[in-house]
């Protein structure tokens, strides 16, 4: 059985409306927050999630 976990906000560190497996691998996912209603870009690999910064253009 593969391992799921939520995905959270990194803005207010809510549960989002994802889940993630183990094998999973995200390349600049837009991940929303129905709670703060945010935007936030993200990479995932291996239950792993880091917050991508875009430059101000």
């Amino acid at each position: 059985m593969q391992q799921t976990e939520w995905v959270y906000c990194p803005v207010c560190g809510n549960k989002t409306r994802d889940r993630i497996r183990e094998d999973t691998v995200l390349i600049n996912y837009p991940l929303y927050c129905p709670k703060c209603k945010r935007k936030s870009l993200i990479q995932a690999k291996q239950l792993h999630i880091v917050v991508i910064k875009e430059p101000d253009a």
